[in-house]
Parts: structure tokens; sequence; C-alpha cells
């Protein structure tokens, strides 16, 4: 069930007149739970079992804790059973798949068969989201929830369940214990953040797409100019829609009365590479902060330590977004971005002497190169688009003008409100009302009625 369809709009316009009805009473919980089920089970209902599965682990494996004196088992059995889970559906086709490739190299001829199974949707949001509360409540961070039902309600909440934000325990879980408050104010801005994440995904990110998809899926029949524009193209194209997805997801969380965390925060703003993943996807990025690179030692076990445990989550984080070799080139590429500017971001050099214009530039041309790996379809391709880019002749490569309008319009937005001319933009009660209906009246007037997944759903 897509937010930007018909169906969802129906099941909406269901679920919360009811949500509002109940919110007092002990039919909240139960009815946001089923209504979640019936979100995502709207793909496939088999899906159900690996989240009411994922749920009971982790529900029972906290019992366990505070029944015993013992807690590392239960957490090592929480974490195994959730990244086992993850392990099976999302990558045992690429270990086999590896595995058969490296027999062929060295010329054994036996292939071991490769599992064909179908990637739940959402299977590495919820799976976090729901080790979270394992891992913090083993920590002291957050306390035991004795209502199944709520905690079950925690892992499901439909908003955010199949694409984020990665919601920790000590944020949501404790807003559910609460009885929720929802004023015309709520109402107002849930409505519109929905609106302006419907303008990403229908008006940009989906306009976009349609000179993307075309040159990554045959890379051999563009040239090195249109292969260029669709690589930046790229990089605004997954912004838009995974952003615009999560400020959907906090629209419709805000106007039930449950605050969703930023995710998003002018990513191509950044200063620095450490800058931008304090930027994008900041749920999954302070997620490996705090359960990955920290429990590695972090940066208090000296220089080396530090650079290998930041490289290390880097290339994790890569190999999260998809079993495939582009991803894990990817985060690696990423990795030696930051080990190799780590130190010179933190110099005064860098912050007074560099202008804020280039080092936002040089920051989008490092993670827009990076993003040829994350789209490519094979390491093969990826190659091919970088060989055309610096080298071939560039031909005319037909580019969305439109498009281009937009995202200009769109970076400039932004780089004003990170400016000293914030205050026109959100002080202006007459600004904000002329964008919400050009917004409305593009979507409506100048978008197809396509219903595009988003792109973070196959992760």
């Amino acid at each position: 069930m897509l937010f930007h369809t018909w169906v969802f709009a129906v099941f909406f316009l269901i679920v919360y007149p009811v949500h509002l009805a109940t919110r007092r009473t002990r039919l909240k919980l139960p009815w946001l739970l089923f209504a979640s089920y019936v979100f995502y089970g709207w793909w496939n209902p088999l899906y159900l079992l690996l989240i009411v599965a994922s749920t009971s682990a982790d529900y029972l494996a906290v019992l366990g804790m505070s029944r015993s004196r013992r807690k590392k088992p239960w957490v090592a059995l929480s974490v195994l059973m959730n990244l086992g889970m993850l392990g099976f559906f999302k990558y045992a086709g690429f270990v086999t798949q590896s595995i058969n490739d490296l027999f062929a190299t060295l010329g054994i001829r036996y292939a071991v068969p490769v599992p064909d199974i179908l990637l739940p949707v959402g299977i590495s949001f919820f799976v976090f989201q729901s080790m979270t509360y394992t891992i913090d409540c083993y920590r002291g961070q957050m306390d035991e929830e004795p209502n199944f039902i709520r905690y079950a309600t925690y892992v499901s909440l439909f908003p955010q369940l199949v694409a984020g934000p990665i919601e920790r325990s000590t944020n949501l879980l404790r807003q559910l214990r609460e009885t929720p408050k929802i004023t015309r104010h709520d109402i107002a801005d849930g409505l519109s953040l929905f609106l302006v994440g419907l303008f990403k995904k229908r008006a940009l990110a989906d306009y976009l797409a349609m000179y993307v998809d075309p040159a990554y899926t045959r890379p051999d029949q563009h040239g090195g100019l249109a292969l260029l524009l669709a690589t930046v193209a790229f990089g605004w194209q997954i912004y838009f829609d995974f952003a615009g997805y999560t400020d959907m997801a906090r629209g419709l969380g805000r106007m039930m009365g449950i605050r969703i965390m930023l995710n998003f925060n002018n990513p191509y703003l950044a200063t620095g590479l450490g800058d931008f993943w304090r930027r994008w996807h900041i749920s999954l990025s302070t997620w490996f902060r705090d359960y990955v690179y920290l429990p590695l030692g972090g940066n208090r076990k000296g220089e080396v330590r530090t650079y290998a445990n930041m490289a290390a989550t880097m290339v994790i984080s890569g190999l999260w977004h998809g079993a495939k070799w582009t991803f894990v080139i990817w985060g690696a590429l990423h990795a030696l971005g930051r080990v190799a500017t780590r130190k010179l971001e933190t110099t005064r050099f860098y912050a007074e002497r560099i202008p804020t214009t280039v080092k936002r530039l040089l920051v989008f041309a490092f993670v827009t190169f990076a993003w040829i790996f994350f789209r490519a379809r094979t390491v093969g391709d990826a190659w091919l688009i970088i060989r055309r880019i610096f080298s071939s002749a560039w031909a005319d490569p037909r580019f969305p003008l439109l498009a281009l309008g937009l995202i200009v319009g769109v970076w400039a937005y932004q780089w004003i409100y990170e400016s000293r001319l914030r205050a026109a933009l959100l002080g202006s009660s007459p600004v904000r009302i002329a964008l919400a209906v050009f917004m409305a009246l593009y979507i409506a007037f100048c978008c197809g009625s396509g219903d595009k997944a988003f792109i973070y759903f196959q992760f």
C-alpha cells in the first residue's frame, strides 16, 4: 500500500476517524495494531509472520532479561534471531552467488543452488527497530514494556513501518504509553508535511526517474553527458523519493498525535562528509553510530582503531542497503572519504578559509560520484558509466528542463532556509500558503497517475 495512491487514501480515511474516537480508550492500541497489520499485509499476508516473529522474539527476550541475572544470553539471542532472519531473506542469494563466482574463478565445476527468495518489504527497517528495544533495555536506557500490544504497535506502526525513520524505543514507545494530544495546529502541520512529501515524490522523484531509469538500464546506449546528468538527477531523485516518504510519514504521525523523528536535514547543503551523514538518513546513521561504531570502540581506542571502526561501520552500512557488490563499494567509497577528510574537517583552515559554497559543491560532487555504484545494476555497468563520463564524447542528453528548473528551485529554497533569510520563509504565512497552493496545483495538473514505489522499499 503506497502513500500516494487512492487505496491508501481510503485506508487512512477509515483508520483516522476511528483513531480520533478511540485515542483516549483501551481500544487505541488494538486499533492501531490492526490497522498497521492490514497496511503491511496488503502486499503479502505472509509477510506478517516475519514481523510477528521479530516482535515476539524481542518481547520475550526482554522478559527473559528482566527475570534472569544473566542478560547477555538473552540480548545475544535477540540479535542472532533478528540478524539471522534478515540474513536469510536479504543475503542468502548474494552469498551463494558469490560462492559460485569464486568457484568459477578457481575453475571448480560446481555451483551451489541459488535460493529464489522474495525480499519482504521493509524488513531491514522493522528488524532494526525491534532490535533497538532489546539493546536499549539491556543497556538500561529503556524500561521493560509489559504490554505486548503496545510493543507490537511500536514495531509495526504503519506511517514509518516500511521505510523508516528507524525509531528508537525511547521516543516512539514512550509516546504510545501516553494519550495523544491532537490540536488543529497538529492537523495543519501534518497535512502540510504530507503535501510537501507528496510533491517531492510525485512531482520531482518520479519525474526524474523517467530520465534516470533508461540511462542506467542501458548505459551502453548513452553518451558521457547524458550519463553525468542522469547521475546528478539520481542524486536528487533518491533524496526527493526518500525524504518525500519520511515527510509523509511524519505528517501522518503528526495528525495522529505522534512525533516521528526528522530523517533528512537538507543533506546537499553539507559542508563535509561528516556533516552529510548527520543530515542524510539520520535515523540510520545514528543507529549505526550507537549500535555498531560505538560498541566497536568508537574513537576511544586510538587513532588507527578509530579509522578502522569508522570504515567498518560505513561498509556495513553499504551492505545494509542491498545484497550486491555495488552497495559494498558505495559504502567503501564513503568509508575512504570519511577517513581521508575526518581530520581536515576539524581544522581551522577548512572551517574558515574555504568558502562554504566551495565546501558544499565538493561534498555534493563526491556524494554524486558514489551514487553511481549505488544505482548501477552491476559493478561492470558502474565502471562503464564512469569511463563514459570522463572519456566519451558528450552528445545531446535531452535532459528534462522542467526537472532541472525544479531542482534549482528546491536547492535555492534550501540555501535560503539555512541563511539569514530563513525568517522570510518561516515567518510569512502568505509565502507558506503560496508554496502549498503551487504544490497542490502542480500535483493535480502536471503529474501523471503513476504509482511508482518508493526506492527504499527494496531495502
